[in-house]
This record gives structure tokens, C-alpha cells and sequence, in this order.
């Protein structure tokens, strides 16, 4: 079995929004922001193999969407999702399996492709797995995540035939299990993996980047902010007690880190690349 990172290139956001009640002093100092108040971050999924199967976790923003969108968030770096997963020795023909944490628009716009008038899913020999809550969320959205959820991004992988749910059907991993949170959106799922005697976690939208650990540190993106605080709470004392290894979806410079309780709270003990912790 394998589990690695895969770049698919940076993007911006507005500080105030990712770091929320933190006062730019603070954050500012962690991720500087640009002259339009907006940070660069990762877009960082995983590809996991196990046996015959080949798992992709998160497809990141995609190149289907016109110059309008991207503009508001200043795609950049030399990556893609295609690119990476060749680097990585695979093809999109190999990819089996592609779980979605959820479905907004930079963790799924790569799953789908544009092809002339229609809309394809990019891996097409692959199930592609979310939660049935979160999807029903999505496609019947609030007001505050409309924007992030596009029906392009989605619906062609349920019109395809691909889209299976993973409370519904048995998930083909059975090293992987999923932990589910409702602070950011509803039943995001992170994938935890038992590798070499250590557990390995994706937080997904929960602690974007290392600079998310410290319990205020909650986007103003978040849904329900309060329980987002009860759920990094716990899982960040688990997280320091079993020496998990916490890899970051948007940090622009750092995979992963372990993380430990201090007097001030659950703090980043080590950080580095994942391969450095494997």
C-alpha cells in the first residue's frame, strides 16, 4: 500500500474569511495576504493504493469554469491533478475509486470535465463516494454555500452512473474509515489510514493548514463555527495522544504535522513532508 500527496496547484482566498474572528495582526504573520487582503493556498489531495485498487481523495478546483470565476481566485503554480497523478506513476484511467470530502467547488471541480457541450467525469473507470446527507446538502443548497456548491461540478457524476453513497454501499477499503463532521458543511467525511503502525488523517476543511490547529483559528466559512470548535477539540486531543499524523489540504507549504497538547492548547509538535513521517 502507498499513500501520497498530490499538488494540483494554488489558489487565493480572503484572509479575514479562512482565519475568521483572528485579527489580521495574528494571522497575517502565518499566511501574509496580498493587497486584496487574499492568501495563497494548496490545493493538496492523496492518492492511496491498496492492492488492485487506486484511491483519489478531493480532485481539487479543475479548468472547466471561464476566465470570470477563476479570476476571483488567482489560479496559480505549474500543477494540476492529471499532471500529478502521472508523476505519481498512475494514469486517470487507473484511478478505481474517488472519494469527495464534500462537494465544494476547489475539493470537487477536478471530478468533471467539460467536452464541447457536455460535462464528463474526468476518472471514468472510477465509483466516485460521498455521504448521502452531504450530498442531498448540496444539490438543495443554503444560501450561505450556494456559491461554493456548482451543480456543474456535481450532477454529471450522478447522471453518469459513477456517484455511490457511502453509508449506502460497502466502501472497497477496508484499511480506510471515515470520520464525519458538520462544523464546515454538512457529514464531511475525512479518510484516516493505518500505515506502518500510524494513523494518518486528512483534515480537509476542518484544519485547512497547520495554521488552523490553535482552537480559534475557524473559518468564517464554516456553517456551524461553534461545533467546528468542539470537533477540532476532540479530535485534536486523540490526534496528540495517538501521535497521529495530520496531513493539511490547503497549507501552501506543509503536508503534514504531529500536533501536541500545551498549556495554551493543542499546538503543531513536528511538521514536514508525509514521506517524512512514513
Amino acid at each position: 500500500m502507498t499513500l501520497q500527496p498530490l499538488d494540483t496547484g494554488l489558489f487565493k482566498l480572503d484572509g479575514g474569511a479562512m482565519f475568521g474572528v483572528v485579527p489580521k495582526p495574528l494571522w497575517n504573520k502565518l499566511n501574509p495576504a496580498d493587497e486584496q487582503n487574499r492568501c495563497t493556498w494548496a490545493m493538496r489531495c492523496l492518492l492511496y493504493e491498496q492492492g488492485d485498487r487506486l484511491l483519489l481523495i478531493d480532485t481539487g478546483i479543475g479548468d472547466k469554469q471561464d476566465a470570470k470565476f477563476f479570476g476571483h481566485y488567482d489560479l496559480h503554480g505549474d500543477a494540476s491533478l492529471l499532471e500529478s497523478i502521472q508523476k505519481a506513476g498512475y494514469s486517470a484511467t487507473d484511478v478505481t475509486d474517488v472519494l469527495l470530502t464534500h462537494l465544494h467547488f476547489d475539493h470537487v471541480g477536478g471530478a468533471v470535465r467539460r467536452e464541447g457541450e457536455q460535462l464528463r467525469p474526468v476518472f471514468a473507470n472510477a465509483a466516485y463516494w460521498t455521504h448521502p446527507a452531504h450530498w442531498a446538502w448540496a444539490i438543495q443548497p443554503n444560501p450561505r454555500e450556494k456559491a461554493s456548491f456548482l451543480r456543474e461540478n456535481i450532477l454529471p457524476l450522478q447522471e453518469s452512473g459513477q456517484l455511490n453513497f457511502l453509508t449506502e454501499t460497502e466502501f472497497p477499503f477496508s484499511d480506510v474509515s471515515m470520520l464525519y463532521v458538520d462544523g464546515h458543511t454538512e457529514k464531511m467525511a475525512l479518510p484516516m489510514f493505518t500505515i506502518k503502525g500510524r494513523t494518518v488523517a486528512y483534515m480537509a476543511d476542518l484544519i485547512p493548514s497547520s495554521a488552523h490547529v490553535p482552537l480559534p483559528y475557524v473559518m468564517s466559512y464554516d456553517v456551524r463555527p461553534l461545533l467546528t470548535m468542539d470537533e477540532k477539540t476532540h479530535l485534536l486531543q486523540r490526534a496528540a495522544d495517538e501521535n497521529w499524523i495530520l496531513v493539511f489540504e490547503h497549507d501552501p507549504v506543509t503536508e503534514a504535522a504531529t500536533v501536541e497538547m500545551t498549556d495554551k492548547g493543542a499546538r503543531v509538535s513536528e511538521k514536514g513532508r508525509l514521506a517524512d513521517f512514513l
